[in-house]
């Protein structure tokens, strides 16, 4: 029963995931499709209070899943190496803009691009994993034995979009809990429509999966059909609330109706393939690992996840209520305007006509990109050679590689720090008034 347990642990690390970071995602996609500046800063400011705390329950997930259920990891981790990298990837550029962006005066335009694109390629990455797997990826005696791109599937692409729309209605949902005026109003405009797009993904990947996942559902025993039942039934339930919610008071609602959503649609999943856990046959039994590693699991992980679980609470609790500009937005001077398109000139939308002013320190734009794709480059290449892709030449360049890397950084850093108190944002005095 313990590897059974450990699985419910997997489970909620990954539920909690999806749910947290869902929100933060779909709010970094909004902000592509967003074109005022002014709101683009405050979904950053709203982002930059919890997406640290958010994003460490994909951790916990990944660490439970290598401890408890070692066949799982085995068998899933080579058949998504690429989407999984390219991921990794887009989550440090995202950190990297989201704290960027807060920490810069006004509104630096391309760590927002940054923030969006990230966030974005985060989801879609997600989904071709999510869906890769329910897909079934090839494998032998718990070892995969599939190509590089067998991750790359119709229903993946499908699953990644789904998900995409997921994240999407649950930033909006957030958006109108956290955030008055322009952004609430938007978000309450947004959460129908992405809702009906979630309701459509949802029947189009539950007809798909019967056709993409190799395994046999097995609808004909009476609990797993109940449990099924209920679950859609309490999806359907939520999404009417949901419904309801968007636009109305009071604005806890929609997200709440959302987390039930998400909640219900994971386990009408675990109903309907359980226990396979990577199509057609690896089970949960299978796949787990020895009695000891699983009370080490238990006592480890499950003693971390209160912890963590307590701190998400400790700084909702902290940054309770709506983000308003005297509370989230720093900056009231003329670097941070709005500049909106045509349709976003009603009313209190309008706050302000001029365009953005550069920010000291931007510098020319090609010069920027220049200067971003080099340090890019560079860190490429160091994790390379460290990892001797060249073959026999990381025993000598390994230690050069690194020193130059970190003296980079370092230049970097020093140049940043500089700059910063240039622009007066070390003045404490200046920045409480």
């Amino acid at each position: 029963m313990l590897e059974y347990t450990s699985y419910a642990l997997v489970l909620f690390a990954l539920g909690a995931y999806l749910l947290l970071d869902g929100y933060d995602l779909g709010i970094g996609i909004l902000s592509l499709l967003d074109r005022s500046d002014r709101r683009r800063k405050e979904y950053n400011e709203l982002i930059a209070t919890a997406w640290d705390a958010n994003e460490s329950w994909i951790i916990l997930a990944a660490v439970a899943l290598w401890a408890g259920l070692p066949g799982v990891y085995a068998t899933v981790l080579p058949g998504v190496y690429l989407p999984l990298v390219v991921m990794l990837l887009a989550f440090v550029l995202r950190g990297a803009a989201i704290e960027l962006q807060s920490v810069a005066p006004g509104y630096r335009r391309g760590w927002g691009l940054v923030f969006g694109l990230s966030s974005l390629v985060t989801s879609l990455c997600q989904g071709l994993v999510i869906g890769a797997v329910l897909s079934g990826l090839p494998h032998r005696g718990g070892v995969f034995t599939g190509g590089t791109f067998d991750w790359f599937t119709p229903y993946s692409v499908l699953c990644a979009l789904g998900l995409a729309a997921v994240h999407l209605l649950a930033g909006a949902a957030w958006l109108q809990d956290k955030t008055v005026g322009t952004a609430h109003h938007r978000a309450g405009r947004l959460g129908r429509p992405l809702l009906l797009t979630v309701a459509a993904a949802g029947v189009v990947l539950a007809l798909g999966l019967s056709l993409a996942d190799p395994q046999r559902f097995r609808f004909d025993e009476p609990l797993r059909t109940t449990l099924f039942g209920l679950a859609v039934a309490a999806a359907v339930v939520c999404g009417a609330i949901a419904w309801y919610g968007f636009g109305r008071r009071p604005d806890w609602r929609p997200f709440a109706a959302v987390a039930g959503l998400e909640a219900s649609g994971l386990l009408a999943l675990v109903a309907a393939t359980a226990p396979v856990v990577v199509p057609p046959d690896l089970t949960v039994h299978a796949a787990a690992s020895p009695h000891g590693s699983q009370l080490f699991l238990l006592i480890g992980v499950g003693g971390c996840m209160p912890v963590v679980l307590a701190y998400n609470i400790y700084a909702w609790w902290v940054f309770r209520g709506k983000l308003t500009q005297s509370a989230g937005l720093t900056d009231q001077s003329p670097a941070l305007t709005d500049s909106v398109g045509p349709s976003d000139t009603t009313g209190e939308e309008h706050t302000a006509d001029a365009p953005v002013s550069r920010v000291p320190g931007d510098g020319p734009r090609a010069a920027v990109v220049v200067r971003r794709v080099l340090l890019t480059l560079l860190a490429v290449a160091v994790a390379a050679v460290s990892q001797d892709i060249f073959g026999g030449v990381a025993t000598w360049i390994d230690p050069t590689g690194i020193a130059v890397f970190s003296v980079t950084a370092l230049a970097v850093w020093i140049r940043a720090d500089r700059r910063s108190a240039s622009a007066g944002e070390f003045d404490l005095r200046a920045a409480e008034r």
